[in-house]
């Protein structure tokens, strides 16, 4: 059960358009995040954009994207965000089942991954869990990206940092 409480139309009219702002670019839906979130309308709607942009503007393939996104939410252990992006996104951009149950794994199996693959999965977890990136698993990973890759890849793993320890010290409810 979520620590705050879920915003919606009923127990806040007031906030009705930022509501329909969010179901226009969430599925038609006021997802559990964005209940949560909008109880700051201002950083509900700022979210959104940031995270918009971070998913769907960056020159990353969207295979390596959702990649991204299920390693570091296996770290933080963020059932939720698993959950939605195994159901929404990780076969429809790319991602075979062999790949999201490898993905979802402490340690990756090999021969699943190229060498590119690998290089992100080793940086992601690196970023994650020690907040740096050695300089060898850098290495790897400009071999394969460019530097406006390798920017959006960092902000791309930020980013669901930030978006999987919030749902969780939130305690968010699973999507419906």
């Amino acid at each position: 059960m979520a620590r705050v409480k879920y915003v919606d139309e009923s127990s806040h009219p007031e906030l009705i358009e930022e509501i329909k702002t969010v179901r226009a670019q969430r599925r038609g839906k006021l997802i559990p995040v964005y209940g949560l979130l909008l109880n700051s309308p201002e950083l509900a709607l700022s979210w959104m954009q940031f995270l918009n942009a971070v998913r769907w503007k960056i020159k990353l393939s969207s295979k390596l994207r959702e990649m991204v996104i299920l390693r570091v939410a296996l770290l933080n252990k963020s059932e939720y965000v698993i959950d939605v992006h195994r159901k929404n996104f990780a076969e429809s951009d790319g991602l075979n089942h062999s790949e999201c149950e490898g993905l979802l794994k402490k340690k990756v199996p090999s021969g699943l991954f190229s060498m590119e693959e690998l290089s992100v999965i080793a940086y992601v977890d690196q970023l994650t869990l020690k907040a740096n990136v050695q300089d060898d698993v850098f290495a790897a990973v400009k071999t394969h990206l460019s530097d406006r890759q390798i920017v959006e890849l960092s902000v791309l793993i930020g980013a669901y940092n930030m978006h999987t320890r919030v749902m969780s010290s939130l305690r968010i409810d699973a999507e419906i």
